[in-house]
């Protein structure tokens, strides 16, 4: 059975920007944040200046629980880079609070990985990053 394991210092990590500093910064405190458009009510993943659904540029941000399921995944064993340990697993995520996200299955044994597994954020240090990847949930 091969486990999917975090991944270690010396990948390429997300250069936060002035928009997604926000997310960054909830992430290193250990919160899963989103955006939610004031106007339409519309969950707004990635951090964006202006909502995708009315346009308006009244958007607050959110904590999320942090738990959802699998929409689509799949397994890397040959990595693109020597800095990443394989297998891996992306996933994308449909958050229960209505919006998707992209991130890296943990903890899961590679054969268990499935669309519909429900799963929940598990926050990491990789370097000097705090990064959010999902782990199966427990029922």
């Amino acid at each position: 059975m091969t486990l999917l394991v975090p991944q270690s210092e010396g990948i390429p990590l997300p250069r936060p920007s002035g928009l997604s500093k926000v997310f960054w910064d909830a992430c290193e405190e250990g919160r899963l944040v989103y955006q939610r458009c004031v106007r339409c009510e519309t969950a707004v993943f990635n951090p964006s200046p202006v909502c995708p659904m009315c346009l308006s540029q009244e958007l607050a941000w959110h904590d999320s629980a942090g738990r959802g399921a699998i929409y689509s995944w799949s397994v890397a064993y040959r990595p693109m880079s020597s800095s990443f340990t394989a297998p891996y697993a992306p996933i994308i995520v449909d958050l229960d609070e209505g919006y998707q996200m992209v991130s890296n299955l943990i903890d899961c044994a590679v054969d268990d990985v499935a669309i519909g597994l429900r799963v929940r954020v598990d926050f990491r240090e990789v370097g000097k990053m705090t990064l959010p990847y999902f782990r199966p949930d427990e029922p």
